[in-house]
């Protein structure tokens, strides 16, 4: 069952309950204002045709008699009586007058019927007549409806007042008042409250139906939402969450579990994204190092296929095996070791931080690229110390880096400029050579593993690809960033910023100093 047709059926219940108690406290306050106004009817004193004393009944008169008809009938209402006369209590045919005993028979045939469409009514008394009560002047009086003694009569209010003294001593005199009005009165009232409920049920239905729509319409907005989320949508929201009420607070609620679904599930898009990118990644760099590996294991293998040929007997070549073979393994052992390297920082492995004075660590670094490579003139300028807190080894590692890669893609002769200086709270190195550079696109990628502009040309120059790797992987540790800028013939340009250190450095540095006047 739907919850509109619940609550249209709570509606109705609660309606139809509400209705029916109040027709029943309607009839039977009516019901007891009818009865208790006959009880007073029925208390006011009556000129009887009995003698209580002597005991005479004088007689009853019928309707007709009344009317123009037949004249006193006796005590059983069809013939003359023991006495006469036109004074009876009975005269509109409606009271009932006699004297019965407690076991509620009538005494000597005492009583006076009551006519009702010209036929005589007698209550149905009860035996024994009981549930007397005391009245303020001292009479024992029981007030009770009931039937008549004749099949389809009336209904009767009764009242019946024990006898003191007299030859009724003991007895009861009854009096008796047909209720034809009053029920008729009630049956009218009962069919008007059976059409008032009735209207009064299909109104409340009615408008309970039309209620209920208008109130379950703001989850019908909801259903509607959620329909379309289910379809996909997660931009969709619940509306009326500003509403101050019970469907607001759940609109609310609902808008608050959606942004948290929306945004777990955009977490759990980008996360499979970066599974998938690293998986790509992954498979390249694998292709990659195998590609770089190939190459000196193939030489190692031509050299000793070689030295097996007959290298051994001719001396001459073998100087030119040795050389070879140890070429390619030293080759082997930096590739293998910068992918060692690559592998730790990819791991996170914990870096040795301590302050570093960078001025004195780039001046070590560019007196050694001198040794190194003498054919590429290295200038160095500082204008004063700048202090980082980092891994000592690791900052020298993205120097020595960089200036290799100088060497390895620049022609003998070309000149770099290593600077260091401070901007804002970072730290800046920059490392200029004046080279034949590249497009400005491809200088955004150097820094990707395996990397080259030309990847066509020969690997036994030029390097594995990973030494900028290497130093994009050791200053993303330390928090920092790297760039290059380049442009055909303009050379190519690294810029490396790593935040500041607190801590003063002690060796100072003069501008221009030169690598050999600061060591």
């Amino acid at each position: 069952m739907s919850l509109r047709l619940r609550l249209l059926v709570a509606v109705g219940l609660i309606a139809i309950v509400a209705l029916v108690v109040a027709d029943f406290a309607t009839y039977s306050a009516l019901r007891s204002s009818l009865y208790n106004q006959v009880d007073r009817e029925l208390a006011h004193p009556a000129h009887f045709n009995i003698d209580l004393v002597t005991g005479t009944a004088v007689g009853c008169t019928s309707p007709q008699s009344d009317f123009g008809g037949a004249g006193p009938v006796g005590n059983s209402g069809g013939g003359p009586g023991p006495g006469g006369g036109d004074n009876f209590p009975n005269v509109f045919g409606i009271s009932y007058i006699g004297v019965a005993s407690q076991s509620g028979r009538v005494v000597q045939a005492f009583e006076c019927p009551a006519y009702v469409g010209n036929h005589p009514y007698r209550p149905q008394l009860p035996s024994p007549i009981s549930g007397f009560t005391a009245q303020p002047d001292g009479s024992q009086v029981a007030s009770f409806t009931t039937g008549s003694i004749a099949s389809g009569g009336p209904a009767f209010r009764v009242r019946a007042t024990k006898i003191v003294g007299g030859n009724f001593n003991g007895d009861v005199l009854v009096q008796a008042q047909t209720l034809v009005d009053q029920t008729s009165t009630l049956h009218t009232l009962f069919l008007i409250e059976l059409a008032v409920t009735a209207g009064a049920i299909v109104f409340a239905l009615g408008a309970g139906w039309w209620l209920v729509r208008l109130g379950l319409r703001p989850l019908e907005d909801v259903e509607a939402t959620a329909d379309s989320i289910a379809a996909g949508n997660l931009e969709q929201r619940v509306p009326g969450a500003d509403r101050a009420t019970e469907v607001g607070r759940l609109a609310r609620a609902l808008n608050v579990m959606l942004e948290r679904i929306q945004t777990a599930f955009d977490a759990r898009l980008r996360s499979e994204a970066r599974l998938k990118d690293n998986e790509h990644h992954l498979r390249q760099f694998v292709a990659d190092a195998s590609h770089e590996l190939r190459t000196p294991i193939a030489a190692v293998s031509a050299y000793a296929e070689l030295f097996e040929r007959g290298g051994a007997e001719h001396t001459d070549d073998l100087p030119r095996i040795v050389a070879g073979i140890r070429t390619e393994t030293a080759r082997m052992d930096r590739l293998v070791n910068d992918l060692l390297t690559l592998a730790r920082l990819d791991e996170g492995v914990p870096m040795e931080m301590a302050p570093v004075e960078l001025v004195s660590l780039a001046s070590d670094a560019v007196r050694t690229a001198s040794a190194v490579g003498p054919d590429w003139p290295v200038r160095f300028w500082a204008a004063h110390p700048v202090e980082v807190s980092g891994d000592k080894d690791r900052l020298r590692q993205v120097l020595d880096n960089l200036l290799a890669n100088v060497r390895a893609h620049t022609p003998p002769g070309t000149t770099a400029t290593v600077r260091v200086d401070q901007i804002g709270d970072h730290a800046e190195i920059e490392v200029r050579d004046a080279g034949p550079g590249m497009p400005d696109e491809e200088a955004h990628r150097v820094f990707e593993r395996f990397y080259r502009a030309d990847p066509a040309r020969s690997r036994t120059r030029g390097g594995s690809g990973l030494g900028l790797s290497i130093v994009a992987a050791i200053v993303a540790a330390h928090g920092g960033t790297v760039s290059a800028t380049s442009a055909p013939g303009s050379g190519l340009v690294v810029s490396v910023r790593i935040p500041m250190s607190t801590v003063q450095p002690e060796h100072e540095v003069t501008a221009g100093e030169t690598p050999e006047s600061a060591a």
